[in-house]
């Protein structure tokens, strides 16, 4: 069987709007900050955050556990310009509108209680994801519809090597499920969708006390590539497609370091730095098990995406013992470049600005909500683009995380 390999091309910039389709807001403390929220990481959620702090959190005794929910709301993305036919490549004047979006991912967070030096936690998360449809004839003659959802499991462990220095690691299981759609009809129409098997990845993550008010962490996590398989039907011209393939999706290496300084035992301050090695994404190959679909519409699509940084800022300040409030500001860069960007992935540079709360009802339960806005700068793509000339604006996402939290 031929393979179907649609890298980080096809798949979406949807859920929190990250660099490509990257979510890194998995909890009520991090969306609030911004995913600022690491180096400072004191909850059920060091366990996907920072693992190398979890045998830091306050009582090692105790069980720490948050189980939440994000919405998701992703207004109409505007493109005001010239699109290519995908059939003869003449350009041709698009005024064109995505669909609206709307979604609801669950997660949660455990850490168990520790032993002398160790401590385990564990993390059911989605990491990347979502979807983009367009419904004008040019756009959706590459990108009717292209949605990614992942699944990730990690079990993560802790070990305090002195007082002041402490190392975690752990693995990743992750399980996908896809959906490509596109056609210029009366020429051709594609449908695909399939899922993965179970893939595993690995993080290593070490925590620094300087003093006991001032921390710093870094974390790696590792490249996972799922197959995601599947039967792709449609048409090519009076001819009807019914072929296998698989899907072959990079979800790229991450590393990231961060600091956290806390004044007076009520505000925390959280700054972030991270990359994301997107630069191994070079080429968009898709191949067809039948040699007729894949002669017509199996063309390599160069895509030369580079690394994209982050940096987020958050605060973290208990206004008494019942309430916490959250706020951040992060600087998200994306990946692509102008001269590949398509219809499948709309993406910009963009700004992230977010705000929350934590109320505690009683000693060990905790209430959890946070807002956060993602605003893109318009994206103007020019004639070095075979495919787009125009303007893309109006890229926004808005998100609520609510969660419930225990300890035990």
């Amino acid at each position: 069987m031929k393979k179907l390999y649609l890298l980080a091309g096809i798949m979406i910039s949807a859920t929190a709007y990250g660099a490509a389709y990257k979510i890194p807001e998995q909890s009520t403390r991090a969306m609030g900050t911004s995913a600022a929220y690491f180096a400072g990481a004191d909850s059920a959620d060091a366990a996907y955050y920072n693992p190398a702090g979890m045998v830091w959190i306050g009582n090692n005794d105790k069980t720490l556990f948050e189980i939440g929910t994000k919405y998701i709301y992703l207004p109409r993305i505007k493109f005001k310009g010239q699109a290519a036919d995908p059939v003869t490549r003449v350009f041709y004047p698009s005024n064109a509108k995505t669909l609206k979006e709307e979604f609801v991912v669950p997660y949660f967070h455990f850490i168990l209680p520790s032993g002398d030096r160790f401590r385990f936690g564990f993390s059911f998360v989605t990491p990347y994801g979502l979807s983009k449809r367009w419904s004008a004839d040019y756009q959706r003659g590459t990108a009717e519809e292209f949605t990614l959802k992942t699944f990730e499991f990690d079990t993560t462990v802790a070990y305090q090597l002195d007082k002041r220095l402490s190392i975690g690691a752990g693995i990743r299981a992750l399980y996908a499920t896809g959906e490509i759609k596109y056609r210029r009809e009366p020429v051709y129409r594609i449908d695909m969708n399939g899922e993965s098997r179970i893939n595993f990845g690995y993080l290593l993550s070490a925590a620094l006390k300087l003093k006991e008010n001032l921390r710093i962490a870094t974390i790696y996590r590792s490249e996972i590539k799922p197959d995601i398989n599947g039967m792709a039907k449609g048409y090519l011209g009076s001819y009807p497609i019914s072929t296998e393939g698989d899907v072959k999706v990079v979800l790229p290496a991450e590393w990231r370091i961060g600091v956290s300084y806390t004044h007076n035992n009520r505000t925390t301050f959280d700054l972030t730095y991270e990359i994301t090695f997107w630069g191994q994404y070079r080429k968009l190959d898709i191949n067809y098990e039948d040699p007729l679909v894949e002669s017509n519409l199996g063309k390599v699509k160069e895509k030369n995406w580079h690394d994209s940084k982050t940096v987020r800022f958050g605060i973290k300040h208990k206004l008494n013992e019942k309430f916490t409030a959250l706020a951040g500001i992060a600087y998200d860069e994306t990946p692509i470049p102008q001269k590949t960007l398509g219809f499948e992935l709309p993406d910009a540079n963009g700004w992230i600005f977010s705000v929350g709360g934590i109320w505690n009802p009683q000693k060990n339960l905790e209430v959890g909500l946070a807002y956060l806005y993602v605003e893109k700068i318009d994206r103007y793509v020019d004639g070095q683009n075979e495919n787009v000339d125009g303007k893309f604006s109006d890229m926004k996402a808005h998100l609520i995380n609510l969660s419930v939290g225990y300890k035990f």
